[in-house]
């Protein structure tokens, strides 16, 4: 079982690892024996993760990246392969929303800006897809490789206020489907591309939205979502860590093409 789950000396670049989900995915996955380059457009970010995973004695490098300006991916894995080898593993987790693009009660749909639209929507959908271009090139050239994408639970039951982030979401679920088929006909069998789909977890970019910015108490939206949980809670960012690492692993080689929930049950509840 521990072969099956190995991923010991797997170079493994992650987008958007600065942030609170990725990041703990980062620490873990250098914690069970990975080479990891932490790729956020925020520099300081970037650093603080791999900083940490290396004073656990880990290896990682902190390389900034833009996921939206293919030169910056260039450089990126170009950086990436000099510090640390090849890549063998894709992580798309760089994404978010915008308050922008939120409907609210003096925001109407009708007047929703069309730039914050354009921009959730190219944060979570090319930010998916021109990663991949870039780092799914060396994997097609050599024959194997794995991709992570990093979905919603938008995707599955698209939430309301937030149009610009399900439609995003529901577009990066698609995409690896697509994507899987492209790779396994096209190149190899041995590329496999999955996403997960995570419920809800409290980050920077829904805590405004979830709880409230004074009290910290859940907002009438937080104690809907909690309530429609079956776990009724929150998930915490660790407890995305063990599907990961099955869809990164061997134990996973005949999986690809897959969305998996993790989410308390979240998709399972009519609500009745």
């Amino acid at each position: 079982m521990k072969e099956l789950f190995d991923i010991t000396g797997k170079v493994i670049a992650i987008t958007g690892a600065g942030g609170v989900l990725c990041g703990t995915m980062a620490r873990a996955l250098a914690g069970a024996g990975a080479k990891i380059a932490v790729l956020d457009i925020m520099e300081t970010a970037a650093s603080k993760v791999a900083d940490e995973i290396k004073s656990n004695n880990g290896t990682a490098v902190a390389i900034k990246c833009d996921v939206l300006d293919k030169k910056s991916l260039e450089a990126a894995k170009e950086k990436t392969i000099a510090e640390l080898g090849g890549v063998d593993i894709l992580i798309n987790g760089a994404g978010g929303n915008k308050k922008e693009a939120t409907t609210t009660p003096d925001m109407k749909f009708f007047d929703l800006p069309a730039d914050a639209i354009r921009f959730v929507f190219d944060l979570n959908f090319l930010g998916t897809f021109l990663p991949t271009q870039v780092f799914a090139r060396d994997m097609a050239e050599k024959g194997q490789g794995v991709i992570l994408n990093v979905s919603s639970m938008n995707a599955f039951r698209p939430l309301t206020k937030i149009a610009a982030y399900s439609a995003a979401k529901a577009a990066v679920s698609n995409f690896t489907q697509w994507l899987a088929v492209h790779l396994c006909q096209n190149y190899s069998k041995d590329i496999r591309v999955n996403a997960i789909a995570p419920g809800f977890f409290l980050t920077e970019q829904n805590r405004f939205l979830l709880t409230d910015e004074k009290t910290g108490e859940l907002t009438a939206r937080g104690k809907t979502i909690i309530d429609h949980t079956p776990m009724g809670r929150f998930g915490e960012p660790k407890e995305l860590v063990g599907t990961v690492m099955w869809l990164l692993s061997d134990a996973a080689k005949f999986v690809t093409g897959v969305v998996v929930p993790v989410d308390g049950g979240f998709s399972a509840f009519s609500g009745v």
